[in-house]
């Protein structure tokens, strides 16, 4: 499972982490619609919490808030037209929603100050960069997986 092997990476700071499950949902979601790719991110965060020993932890609802909020801006992209809006996109905006969630979860639960707000340009800058190489990796398998 790619959420356990991710948690094995070591990470410059808490909460950065390359987000290779989400390759697996933009796949879902190319291919069997929003619905199902919901299933399968809600279903991986349960259980990824789970196997790492993180379940219903701070660390859950993190990745939980970060999800729906993810899966809520793919629900917008999916009607957006795909010769702009491809997997690459897709993968930015949810990675932009996912770290936006999650900071935004953090500074109203366990960092009650405003200073939780410093740390968004370094989230956005490795969530652009994972965001377009996660895009990248999903465009490339759903183009080979078509061929």
């Amino acid at each position: 499972m790619l959420t356990v092997a991710e948690a094995a990476i070591p990470t410059p700071l808490p909460g950065i982490k390359p987000g290779l499950a989400n390759i697996v949902v933009l796949i879902v979601l190319a291919r069997h619609g929003w619905r199902e790719a919901a299933w399968v991110s809600l279903l991986r965060v349960v259980a990824g919490s789970l196997l790492v020993g993180q379940f219903l932890a701070p660390g859950f609802f993190l990745s939980l808030t970060g999800a729906l909020l993810s899966l809520a801006v793919l629900a917008f992209a999916c009607h957006l037209p795909r010769r702009w809006f491809g997997s690459v996109t897709q993968s930015i905006l949810a990675a932009f929603a996912h770290i936006g969630g999650q900071v935004l979860l953090a500074r109203v639960w366990l960092v009650p100050h405003d200073g939780v707000f410093y740390l968004v340009p370094v989230f956005a800058l490795f969530a652009l960069v994972f965001g377009v190489i996660n895009g990248l990796v999903a465009a490339y398998l759903l183009q080979e997986g078509s061929n």
